[in-house]
């Protein structure tokens, strides 16, 4: 009875959700063209927080002390499902856009949507010479614009709830273009929304905004050191959630 309760309820949510995203995504995807998205930030937030508000999630946020609101940041997150955009952009609290990978761009309206509000960056499927150069160059100028970013350093979605190893690339491009790391971590996430399932549970989502990590006197060589430090910031309260929950 009780999993029946929850395939229902899990139903309604996703219809809910879906209607929304696509009704008032495009609301704000046209509203795009007339109006500079840094000036029209509040309600892109509204909607990324409404999503999960819709779908049934209760939302908490937890800034460290050393966390410098005002610096133009690489925010490094772990990926758990296709809500984390919602979360990420409700938890930030500056401008911030995300390093996504170029076939997320060609989804109907949430492509359209990142595609419009300017500094979003597309990572090629297939890496080329011209495409990361392209890359790289767009990256360079959403720093310079003030811009900060998100970038998945796993680079897939969690299937166990643990926190994969993470890539070199992004801590290479913190150390290129000279800005700080924001290590974030989402807990409560993969217990809502798993990858491959369909079923909404209740439950409630705690974002992780760590101290800001200096990157302008860490040496090229020391990459693998710093990407070591930002993982196992990023994985503690991943892991020690999943203890509780005796779940290791």
């Amino acid at each position: 009875m009780r999993n029946a309760l929850l395939a229902v309820r899990s139903a309604v949510l996703w219809a809910a959700s879906v209607i929304h995203f696509f009704v008032v995504g495009s609301i704000l995807f046209f509203l795009g063209l007339i109006v500079d998205p840094r000036k029209n930030d509040w309600p892109q937030r509204w909607f990324f927080r409404n999503i999960l508000r819709i779908a049934g999630v209760k939302f908490e946020v937890r800034r460290a002390p050393g966390f410098d609101p005002e610096r133009t940041s690489l925010f490094i997150c772990n990926h758990v499902n296709i809500f984390d955009p919602f979360v990420i952009y409700s938890a930030i609290p500056q401008f911030v856009r995300g390093i996504e990978l170029e076939s997320h761009f060609k989804v109907p309206v949430y492509g359209w949507i990142m595609g419009r509000f300017g500094g979003n960056i597309p990572v090629p499927e297939a890496p080329s010479r011209d495409g990361l150069q392209r890359m790289n160059r767009l990256t360079k100028a959403a720093f310079d614009n003030g811009i900060s970013l998100i970038a998945f350093a796993e680079g897939s979605r969690t299937r166990d709830g643990h926190v994969q190893e993470f890539k070199k690339g992004v801590f290479k491009m913190a150390q290129r273009f000279g800005v700080p790391i924001v290590p974030m971590s989402i807990v409560g996430s993969y217990e809502f929304f798993r990858t491959g399932h369909w079923m909404l549970h209740p439950g409630k989502i705690t974002v992780y905004i760590h101290d800001t990590i200096e990157t302008s006197d860490i040496r090229p060589a020391d990459a693998d050191e710093l990407r070591e430090r930002v993982w196992e910031i990023v994985s503690a309260p991943v892991e020690e959630a999943m203890k509780a929950q005796g779940r290791s």
